[in-house]
């Protein structure tokens, strides 16, 4: 017999009531794609990891004290967006190099023939973007948000998002053909 999912309000219910259990699911629903959100733009493994739990101690918290968010996804990343624009402004993090995944040179390499290198690549690139491009271009085309939901979990000015991620875009575009030149 399929077990049939219990929908994110049903979930926040349970844990406002008290079951740690019901939280637990929710963190299993939503950390992967927030890991990945926070692994993208802060470049490490261990940072996404902190922004992460520091994500799920705070919306836990809030779930429990207050009335719990209609868009519970939209809101954790609203939190995880913060997060990580702390960390990133963090004085000990300017120095930090992109690692887990993320480790690369600045120098650009050639790209592997069959094209396993291009992953890196991008990486890299996406890595020296500055971070409020970086933000904008994971954020609408990793995570595929529309421009209205990036606005809202920013809270940037629409005209202002949209430049981002053109100048992402050119970015990475020329990055990308250095890399592919060198």
């Amino acid at each position: 017999m399929r077990q049939v999912e219990e929908s994110d309000s049903d979930l926040v219910r349970k844990t406002r009531s008290g079951d740690l259990a019901a939280y637990a699911a929710l963190m299993r629903r939503h950390g992967p794609r927030l890991k990945r959100y926070a692994q993208c733009l802060l470049g490490s493994h261990e940072e996404a990891e902190e922004a992460l739990q520091d994500t799920f101690l705070r919306a836990h918290r809030a779930i429990t004290e207050r009335e719990a968010p209609r868009e519970l996804d939209a809101w954790l990343f609203r939190i995880l967006i913060n997060r990580c624009r702390t960390r990133n402004g963090r004085a000990d993090l300017v120095d930090r190099s992109f690692s887990a995944g993320l480790a690369y040179e600045l120098s650009p390499t050639p790209p592997d023939v069959d094209g396993i290198g291009w992953r890196g690549e991008i990486e890299r690139a996406l890595a020296r973007l500055p971070e409020a491009q970086r933000e904008a271009f994971i954020l609408k085309y990793v995570e595929d948000f529309s421009y209205e939901e990036i606005q809202q979990l920013t809270g940037v000015r629409m005209s202002a998002l949209k430049m981002r991620v053109m100048r992402a875009c050119e970015g990475l575009r020329e990055l990308l053909r250095g890399a592919y030149d060198a």
